[in-house]
């Protein structure tokens, strides 16, 4: 008969957690870093009281919000390629429901992480609960449902054995590359710790292997036979290729047979910037050069690429009428896209077999790369040296906002400092093995087209879910992740309203982390959706009842937490502020007051977004128009 041991089942689930380990390349480590807490009457006296007694090897951290805590254990693994996990647990309720955007994020983004919601009593015996709402069409459904549409795995426990089954299938999914996101086991607060004879050997450890999966002759033979077809093939650097590690063989393909590549956001920094087939950003936050490639190609290879609308600028980026796709990816369901030619396998190992049996193919796009990039580079430096003047001023994003109200704004906020500049300056002055971190706002077009990412994974971005409050909560997750790495949450001030709880966690044990906070006093991006699109300014702007801009002093409440501040209006003052944040051993913050309307415009690209049909205003009207006559050019699917 098996040997038993007596545990609770958060004890059993602590236990098991210590257990995990994944081997990958031939290095097997342990799968499981730790876990992020906030404890509440659901989980305190459970798995609180399981983690007090015996956490093993886990990192035990404190959080300050749900959401931002989990955001952090999202990070981190995002940060580990996928390769190790944080566990995170919270209460029922209130707690739980904190879970969804995070939860949606890593979800989007295709990144494990363990969500250990309580629930309610499996007995019912006191129902309803602290923290439990009733539904009169069912007693069994709690707040935890919620989580149900944004997680790879769910389950709910209502006895301790239920445990081992749900926690063996959550690992198998967390740990396959093809479905990799987040499990969620909500575990009943009384059967937390009620207690069961678990079988010993549930506890011993356990590999998980991540397999490279090799293409078949028949994928091989089918994308050769295209490639080989073709006459300007591109290359589409998604963020499969990141996970895979394949920066070798994407630079090896690219140089040998002359294939320009373009990035996702969540491929960039895959290949550096400064290869010569780089042509940077693709779609709608992308560069110029990138956009013409990409119109000038007979074939798109994508390689680990969901093809959002960003990348694809809503189905308009290519010439699909003259155009083929040949879609490289763990993922079956992303090889479909676009009805390309699908090659179901790791990014690494296929593109390793294309070099090998590619010898003398050479593209038509010749010198045509080079010309593209450096045609893209001039802009770039033009995008440096913007200088605000108050009388002829033109911003990148044109006709929104008059001379007259750009000067108000230089007024109320005290500063001059075009939003392209201060970010070009930041590229220039922080370390190049910095990883640098972002989410939402202007800020990430602006890092797509214009930051140069030398280092392997220093590009940190979240634009799957694009959730706001990510930034700095994300920080966190990458220094747990690369603790002897500078990392700088870019922000702006309408995300860090959002969410930036875990900078006090970050202080607090001593984890440091620079914020570079963009102060525009309102919600820039979406100001410029709605002006592009016939509307006004209306309530994108942070301005108080007498209609002033708002000059809040974001510095003067991350001083408050215990962070070294800085405020930096011009390049002089930024650059001497970014110099002295790396002396520092606490965790940081530069308030920068940047002018709206000078962040970067887009590129020969196309958004679409609902535009209202019927409206008072002909410039809404016109925008509906041209809506309709741009999507008779786009791809139905």
């Amino acid at each position: 008969m098996a040997k038993t041991i007596r545990l609770t089942t958060a004890q059993a689930l602590v236990k098991f957690l210590n257990a995990q380990y994944l081997h990958a390349d031939g290095k097997e480590e342990p799968f499981v870093e730790g876990i992020f807490t906030i404890f509440g009457h659901g989980n305190v006296l459970g798995i609180g009281q399981a983690l007090e007694q015996d956490a093993g090897r886990l990192n035990v951290w404190q959080g300050k919000n749900e959401q931002g805590m989990a955001h952090a254990a999202m990070a981190f693994s995002k940060q580990m390629l996928r390769k190790k996990i944080y566990a995170v647990t919270t209460s029922v309720g209130p707690g739980a429901a904190n879970l969804v955007a995070a939860a949606g994020t890593a979800l989007a983004n295709n990144i494990p992480v363990l969500l250990l919601p309580a629930d309610t009593f499996a007995t019912r015996q006191p129902d309803p609960v602290l923290q439990q709402f009733e539904q009169e069409y069912s007693q069994a459904v709690t707040t935890n449902d919620a989580l149900k549409p944004v997680s790879r795995y769910w389950d709910r426990i209502t006895r301790p054995e239920q445990l081992m089954s749900s926690l063996i299938r959550a690992f198998e999914v967390m740990t396959d590359p093809g479905k990799a996101g987040p499990a969620t086991i909500c575990i009943a607060q009384d059967v937390e710790g009620e207690a069961y004879e678990y079988p010993e050997e549930f506890f011993r450890k356990r590999i998980h292997y991540l397999e490279r999966r090799k293409p078949t002759e028949r994928e091989i033979e089918g994308a050769l036979e295209r490639i080989r077809r073709s006459k300007r093939p591109l290359l589409v650097v998604g963020g499969g290729a990141k996970y895979s590690e394949a920066k070798k063989e994407l630079v090896a393909l690219s140089e040998q047979c002359g294939i320009p590549l373009v990035e996702t956001q969540a491929g960039k920094a895959t290949v550096a910037a400064d290869f010569a087939n780089n042509l940077g950003g693709l779609g709608v936050t992308g560069t110029l050069a990138a956009n013409k490639a990409a119109r000038e190609a007979d074939l798109v290879i994508g390689v680990g690429t969901r093809y959002t609308d960003f990348a694809t600028s809503s189905k308009t980026a290519f010439d699909f009428e003259h155009t083929t796709f040949l879609n490289i990816n763990v993922s079956r369901m992303q090889t479909y896209k676009l009805d390309a030619y699908q090659v179901v396998a790791d990014a690494k190992e296929t593109l390793s077999l294309l070099i090998s049996r590619l010898k003398t193919y050479r593209s038509a796009f010749g010198d045509r790369i080079a010309a593209l990039k450096e045609e893209w580079l001039a802009e770039r430096n033009r995008l440096k040296s913007v200088v605000f003047n108050r009388k002829t001023f033109v911003p990148e994003v044109k006709e929104h906002f008059s001379q007259e109200k750009l000067n108000e704004y230089a007024d109320a906020l005290g500063t001059e400092l075009p939003q392209t500049t201060a970010l070009l300056a930041i590229n220039e002055t922080i370390d190049e093995d910095s990883t640098i971190i972002c989410s939402s706002g202007s800020l990430p077009g602006d890092l797509q087209r214009l930051w140069h990412a030398n280092e392997p994974n220093t590009y940190h971005l979240e634009y799957g879910y694009s959730c706001m409050g990510y930034e700095i909560s994300g920080a966190l997750g990458i220094k747990l992740a690369e603790p002897e790495r500078e990392v700088y949450s870019i922000v702006g001030d309408g995300s860090f309203l959002m969410l930036h709880s875990e900078l006090i966690t970050a202080i607090q044990y001593n984890k440091k982390i620079n914020i570079l906070l963009f102060d525009n006093a309102g919600f820039g991006c979406i100001s410029n959706l709605q002006m592009d699109h016939g509307g006004g300014s209306y309530y994108c702007e942070f301005l108080t009842a007498d209609n002033q801009v708002m000059n809040i002093d974001y510095a003067k409440v991350a001083e408050g937490y215990g962070a070294k501040t800085y405020r930096a209006n011009t390049v002089e003052q930024l650059k001497a502020a970014l110099e002295d944040a790396k002396k520092q051993e606490t965790s940081t913050l530069i308030e920068m007051k940047v002018l709206p309307k000078t962040m970067t415009d887009g590129y020969e690209s196309w958004w679409n977004v609902g535009v209202a049909e019927v409206a008072a205003s002909q410039s809404i009207q016109d925008a509906y128009q041209a809506r309709q006559a741009k999507l008779k050019e786009a791809k139905h699917y």
